[in-house]
């Protein structure tokens, strides 16, 4: 049945329910997760794809997740092939496989009706800790992918609705915390179990024929809106360059570029040129740069429209296999979200000029994650803090820049409340103010002194972005190394 011999007003009611049933898995995850990564920062992300691997809908959520459903999809297809059944659920976090980093676990879950294949629920959450050679598995001197954790390379976890005992005892034997991993497994059946009904009432409703072209609707009209977007553009190269000051093993800074080619309705990402992936954890993986890329494409063809596969139709990626952005096993890709913020940055860059409109100047960009684990003097166990940083935005021709927003690739996230962070952790926040220490008037990033006296170690990982790099539209660069300075000092060890 095609999507032309349905009344629109009833697509666009299967659209609207199928859009309210991501939502649901996502706050199914919130309400029962036991992390405070995934249920106070909300670092997770929900959707519903068909059966040949194309998002159809998705819930608010990271950014960074908008481009890897689909790889981590395929993946699965890949291997299980026609081996799936109902009850099935698999898990990957496998960066190699489509994913980001080992930390991001996602559950995929085959939704059935009446015994066929209809489409796929997937749910990805940031685990607090999934071993490696530090807690919360994100090593800033990593050099392999071994060192970051277990590696889920894409298993069965459930089948007929039973989690595998043998993938459980995997999974507690191999984290420092079992319990509150466990339970975020946990949360996530819940959501793509929450998927299956709320898809399978849909199509019983509605019929398996309406709900088919309502994908086909989904899909087309976005592709039809994006390529117009595309169209009304000027065609032309745009070129965007940038440095990367250093990958957490060296300081040495490692080019990078990209070159936007526009033509008619297509729009081409070209990122040859790129240096090669790095012995340290900044690189990404190509799942994750599909991801910035397609981050920024949207928010200049229609940032407030449901993402979905239709609108990245008139876009093509280049980039050879072994860069910072593209990076080959066994490089560690823990610190992932630095380096694809970098391809995000650049296309923001290129592409600013011809609509100033949409793009501010650049941001602080980095995600300047904060990382304090130790042990809770009063439960005798260990505690993992995980924290993304706010900080400046650039301005525009019609405003100043915003200050304490989250960065461009975490999308819909939050950082802590002090009272949340005071509750959850035995730590205390002595000042949570914006930096000002030279000046307002610039853009300047969240400060914060934290006293931590059950503290073992502190990690963090920010680009100091130079302003010359990134001026366009006499906008100006906020700076994150003050704050990683700031940050590192102010952790005391009480023993000291």
């Amino acid at each position: 049945m095609a999507a032309t011999e349905i009344d629109p007003v009833t697509l666009e009611i299967v659209r609207g329910k199928l859009l309210a049933a991501v939502d649901e898995m996502g706050i199914v995850i919130a309400r029962t997760s036991m992390s405070p990564v995934i249920y106070e920062v909300l670092d997770f992300a929900c959707g519903i794809l068909d059966t040949k691997a194309q998002l159809i809908v998705q819930t608010n959520g990271i950014t960074l997740f908008t481009g890897t459903f689909s790889f981590q999809l395929q993946a699965i297809l890949k291997k299980f092939g026609d081996d799936m059944h109902p009850g099935d659920v698999y898990m990957t976090n496998d960066p190699f496989e489509g994913g980001t980093h080992t930390c991001d676990v996602a559950l995929i879950r085959p939704l059935f009706d009446g015994g066929e294949l209809r489409a796929f629920a997937i749910a990805v959450a940031h685990w607090s800790e999934v071993g490696g050679s530090v807690a919360g598995s994100i090593a800033p001197n990593a050099t392999e992918i071994y060192q970051e954790g277990i590696r889920f390379p894409g298993i069965r976890v459930c089948r007929d609705d039973e989690l595998i005992s043998d993938v459980v005892d995997l999974i507690r034997e191999n984290v420092r915390l079992p319990t509150m991993c466990l339970g975020d497994l946990n949360a996530e059946l819940a959501a793509v179990r929450i998927a299956e009904v709320r898809f399978c009432e849909i199509e019983q409703k509605y019929g398996a024929g309406i709900m088919d072209a309502t994908f086909d609707y989904i899909l087309e009209t976005s592709e039809q809106l994006s390529r117009e977007a595309v169209a009304a553009m000027p065609d032309g190269r745009y070129r965007a360059e940038d440095l990367i000051d250093g990958d957490g093993i060296s300081d040495e800074q490692i080019p990078v570029c990209v070159e936007v080619r526009i033509a008619g309705e297509r729009m081409t990402f070209d990122f040859t040129g790129t240096s090669a992936q790095r012995p340290g954890p900044i690189n990404c993986a190509y799942g994750a740069l599909h991801s910035a890329v397609k981050t920024v494409f949207k928010s200049l063809v229609d940032p407030q429209g449901a993402s979905n596969e239709g609108w990245f139709r008139p876009v093509e990626i280049i980039c050879p296999d072994g860069t910072v952005f593209t990076a080959q096993k066994p490089a560690p890709t823990g610190w992932y979200y630095e380096g694809s913020a970098h391809a995000s940055e650049l296309v923001w860059k290129a592409l600013a000029e011809i609509a100033p409109d949409r793009f501010s100047a650049g941001s602080y960009m980095s995600l300047c994650a904060a990382y304090i684990y130790g042990k809770d003097p009063e439960s005798g166990e260990i505690f993992v803090h995980i924290e993304p940083a706010v900080g400046g935005w650039g301005a525009t021709a019609r405003r100043d820049g915003t200050a304490a927003l989250i960065a461009t690739t975490d999308g819909d996230t939050y950082n802590y409340s002090v009272e949340l962070f005071e509750a959850k952790f035995p730590l205390h926040v002595r000042q949570y103010a914006l930096n000002t220490a030279e000046g307002v008037g610039k853009v300047q990033e969240e400060g914060m002194e934290v006293y931590a006296p059950t503290s073992d170690e502190i990690a963090a990982f920010a680009e100091k972005a130079q302003p010359a790099v990134i001026e366009y539209l006499r906008g100006e660069l906020g700076d994150d190394a003050e704050w990683i300075d700031r940050l590192q000092s102010a952790v005391t060890d009480a023993t000291q």
